[in-house]
């Protein structure tokens, strides 16, 4: 028959607590976590080598010379079209075919504007003796200020490609 009597102990352990977190260094302190030592000095030496985890978000700019400079281009932009009244459902099927767009190079963007005049002006001699046409297109007459602004336009990245 087996004895019903257990014995219960205590154990003492001799080690240091440096002994039991010899490991801490490999735990990731990021914002939160940490003491209020590691926070002080993280405030005070902004280039630390501990990075702190933005838990997904990206930077707006960038540091110069201890400075924070804000970059408008980095700064997202939302644009919603207004949906009221429209007919369809918010689902998109499993069964739609994958594609993939091609990045769009300054390439394609010359052929897309300019080659077909360029061509059809050379075959019907509408160029002069440098080689400018006689009777310019609408793009051919805006300025640089006004191609950049119309390149800023929303929508302006959608295009169609050819296969040259």
């Amino acid at each position: 028959m087996a004895s019903k009597c257990l014995i219960i102990y205590r154990q003492i352990s001799t080690s240091t607590v440096f002994r039991g977190k010899r490991n801490f260094r490999m735990i990731q302190l990021y914002n939160k976590r940490g003491s209020r030592q590691f926070k002080e000095e993280r405030a005070k030496n902004l280039h630390c080598d501990i990075p702190i985890d933005r838990r997904g978000l990206k930077l707006t700019g960038k540091w110069e010379n201890d400075k924070w400079v804000n970059i408008p281009e980095m700064i997202p932009e939302l644009i919603v079209p207004d949906l009221k009244d429209f007919h369809l459902k918010p689902y998109v099927s499993y069964r739609v075919p994958q594609f993939t767009k091609r990045e769009f190079t300054a390439k394609d963007l010359f052929y897309l504007t300019y080659a077909d005049k360029i061509k059809e002006d050379y075959k019907n001699c509408q160029l002069d003796e440098n080689g400018q046409p006689l009777n310019p297109s609408e793009n051919e007459k805006m300025t640089a200020e006004e191609a950049k602004n119309r390149a800023d336009q929303t929508g302006t990245d959608l295009f169609q490609a050819k296969v040259v």
